[in-house]
């Protein structure tokens, strides 16, 4: 048997699976019961430090005596100092590694959606506006910069990136996701691991794939559609970037009365058995005390956090977040026969097993920096304005408006995200987190946020003339509904029943007035910190508040309005977007938003951005998707994969091979893209597979690759494309058995500026055998750009 020294000297080399599983069974065995349950918990490290800031070893003997598994959203509790939250980090390791009965470090998590979620850290654009960019190169830099600070801090675990395949328009969490398309949101998950997990979990953070299974309407979703795509993200993750935890959502899949964090079939059989997951698995928070009582259950007799615990654990879910509350009562539990010690035995090494590989076991641990941390580095707030310059989508430019140009503008900026950080920070950035959950309203611009106006000043043009006035708030009254759902922490009505103070007055009658000597003017308008996020929604899906009667006051002084619209989904403007001059999705930019929104409007820019949603004419509370057919939608004002530029591209020159085998790995294909205007600018050329046959068991149109083609005027580029016939695949469970299945017959390749846009296609015959295997090992095109 290994002793401690030898255990950890071996941790410090790359050791095989089998020497990984000894490592951790000889831990096991050696760790009394009651340690090995504390690593199924969590709880909030401030409730070891006293008033002074000083670790309470009283507390630290009665709370943790046999020691803890996780510490959980340590950044979070209060604002403080990055060196401070270090060296909290530093004196609870320390105790654990020297107090308790096996030594054993815990894993402090966070969420670092946009970024590490604490006090002065960057803030990056919110994700469905990076993923209208394109640009999973550019999503790895900013998570291997997050997760580089978060190290620093003491930081191991993340609980993001959120993957959810989000095709209801109106879910109030779509800004956390990466939009409606399977393809897209896995490309993008897998550059969110690859930047935060640095290829070492021992030198990078973890990711957290959430929320498994089918958030956000997916889990209603055909067993095929949820197997090819709603899964795909989690599933490319895992076996292309080695993520190694995964969270359940707080839903129940359809058909199924129990919640994801207890449901067998996707946490065992698909997760495990079928995807061969060997990670941690971990709840949402409060999802384990959500769980419905089972139909089975008799009647009049409460639900205890003992039967709570054993459907949880029982069902595939390994840790209790964020507190433990059900899984201290696991003893009982075992005792009373509704757990076995193998279920125990299984989720405490599926702990345990993660802390080897993030080297939490090595001779000397990278558990957190001993050097000055500095948060928000020029670099850092360099990436995030990069990624906010190609997240804002240009949707409508009637008559070239934009960029402004002209002598001596007069530009009138005006509306309730005109000159607010709420108009740039998503949820789960420092400035949301602590508003909404820690109701602070004071003192959150860490770091600075630069608004539209701020923006707007340093980027103006010399011999323009900038005008201001806010004119309209974001409502007149409370329209956050309350609803029992998400996070139960958030089940209190004084939480959810407050309405943003933006500090300033909106004077109507003096914007109008101003208005009347303006050349154009810019509206800003859409949703905030309280009215789109994680347990909060408003009523519709419309402009907020009065904002549309303001944007129709503007329209009548017969001035030409430009409206930027910023907020988390699709906001319907049907009906008024018609009589603007230009539309801008700005989704929630960040910390630099002001300057990159101000950079388009001024033309320093030119758009890249396209669509990762269809954009919705009228209000829907279905979901949809752009694959759903070739033909228009009625419902849809702009279309998935869409997006305007400041100048025009053509694309020519396709060239494909008419036939290959079912048993090729890959068909190259090439086509040429050029910019035919006369500014510098970047096209997103989307690549789609059709089927030549409906009856061929595929998606009428699904996205399956994209370039980012940067291009100076009048010059072209070619694109070459490995598309591999996995692409061409489809998903089946016959007989027990799930299968990826290549099917002989003809397919249409298609090349386009968006998926209702479609410039070039060619047919492409595979012949030979059918081909089944158990999985894909091909997710995505190979794609390169050649001058």
């Amino acid at each position: 048997m290994m002793g401690a020294t030898a255990l950890m000297t071996a941790c410090q080399t790359t050791v095989s699976d089998l020497e990984l599983e000894q490592m951790v069974d000889e831990l096991y065995q050696r760790m009394p019961q009651e340690e090995r349950i504390a690593q199924l918990q969590s709880m909030y490290m401030d409730e070891l430090f006293d008033e002074q800031g000083q670790l309470d070893t009283v507390k630290c003997k009665e709370l943790i005596p046999y020691g803890i598994g996780h510490f959980s959203q340590f950044c979070m509790q209060k604002p403080r100092d990055p060196n401070e939250l270090r060296d909290r980090v530093a004196v609870v390791q320390e105790w654990l590694m020297t107090k308790t009965p096996n030594k054993i470090p815990a894993l402090f998590h966070e969420e670092v959606l946009s970024g590490v979620n604490t006090r002065g850290a960057t803030i990056y654009p919110q994700q469905i506006g990076q993923a209208c960019s394109f640009n999973p190169e550019l999503a790895e830099v900013k998570t291997r910069q997050t997760s580089t600070a978060m190290r620093k801090m003491g930081g191991v675990l993340s609980l993001s990136p959120m993957v959810d395949v989000c095709r209801t328009p109106s879910f109030n969490r779509l800004e956390e996701s990466y939009g409606e398309d399977g393809y897209l949101s896995a490309v993008m998950g897998v550059a969110f691991v690859r930047g935060l997990q640095q290829g070492d979990l021992r030198k990078g953070v973890g990711a957290c794939s959430k929320h498994y299974l089918g958030y956000g309407g997916g889990g209603d979703a055909e067993e095929k559609v949820l197997m090819e795509e709603i899964l795909m993200p989690h599933e490319a993750m895992i076996r292309l970037a080695g993520s190694k935890a995964v969270m359940p959502g707080y839903h129940a899949m359809a058909g199924q009365q129990q919640q994801c964090v207890a449901d067998s079939m996707i946490l065992k059989n698909i997760l495990r058995g079928y995807l061969g997951f060997d990670g941690m698995v971990v709840s949402d928070y409060t999802a384990i005390d959500q769980l419905v009582k089972p139909s089975a259950f008799p009647e009049g007799k409460e639900w205890s956090p003992i039967e709570k615990a054993a459907a949880a654990i029982n069902g595939g879910c390994d840790v209790d977040f964020p507190t433990g509350a059900n899984y201290r009562f696991l003893q009982e539990a075992i005792d009373s026969g509704l757990v076995a010690q193998e279920t125990l035995e299984r989720a405490v090494k599926d702990v345990l097993r993660y802390k080897f590989r993030a080297g939490l076991f090595d001779s000397n641990p990278n558990l957190y920096a001993k050097s000055d941390i500095q948060l928000d580095t020029p670099e850092e707030r360099q990436t995030s304005y990069e990624i906010a310059t190609q997240s804002i989508v240009l949707l409508q430019n009637d008559s070239s408006i934009l960029p402004l140009k002209g002598e001596s503008l007069r530009i009138l900026l005006t509306g309730p995200n005109a000159n607010t950080m709420w108009a740039m920070c998503g949820d789960y950035s420092f400035p949301a987190m602590t508003y909404f959950w820690k109701r602070v309203e004071e003192d959150l611009d860490h770091p600075h946020v630069i608004t539209l106006l701020e923006g707007m000043r340093d980027k103006l043009p010399e011999g323009d003339t900038l005008l201001y006035s806010r004119g309209c708030d974001w409502t007149e009254e409370i329209e956050t509904k309350f609803s029992h759902a998400g996070d139960e922490r958030a089940w209190e009505y004084p939480i959810l029943h407050r309405k943003v103070d933006a500090g300033e007055e909106a004077n109507k009658e003096e914007a109008l007035a101003m208005a009347d000597s303006a050349d154009v003017i810019i509206a800003a308008v859409g949703e905030n910190v309280m009215l789109c996020g994680e347990n909060r929604d408003r009523q519709g899906l419309r402009l907020p508040g009065k904002q549309e009667e303001y944007v129709e006051a503007l329209l009548a002084t017969g001035k030409p309005v430009v409206l930027v619209v910023f907020g988390g989904r699709a906001q319907v403007i049907a009906g008024l977007a018609e009589r603007c001059a230009a539309v801008i999705q700005a989704w929630y930019p960040g910390e630099e938003g002001g300057h990159a929104v101000a950079d388009i409007l001024y033309g320093n820019v030119s758009p890249s951005a396209k669509l990762a949603v269809s954009y919705p004419n009228k209000e829907i509370y279905t979901p949809i998707c752009y694959n759903d057919a070739i033909e228009p939608d009625s419902c849809i004002q702009w279309p998935f994969g869409y997006g305007l530029s400041y100048t025009t591209f053509e694309y020519k020159h396709m060239a494909l091979d008419e036939e290959a085998k079912t048993t090729d790995e890959y068909i190259d294909l090439s086509f040429e893209v050029k910019n035919t205007g006369k500014v510098s600018a970047t096209e997103i050329a989307q690549l789609y597979i059709s089927p030549a046959d409906s009856t061929q068991s595929l998606r009428p149109i699904q996205l399956q690759g994209f370039a980012r083609v940067e291009l100076e005027p009048r010059h072209s580029k070619t694109i070459k494309v490995r598309l591999y016939t996995e692409q061409l695949g489809f998903y089946s469970h016959e007989g027990g058995e799930r299968s990826w299945n290549i099917l002989p017959g003809k397919y249409v390749v298609k090349i386009g500026a968006s998926s209702a846009d479609i410039r070039l296609e060619e047919t492409l015959t595979l012949v030979g055998e059918s081909v089944r295997k158990p999985l894909r090992e091909h997710y995505f095109s190979g794609i390169e750009v050649v001058d």
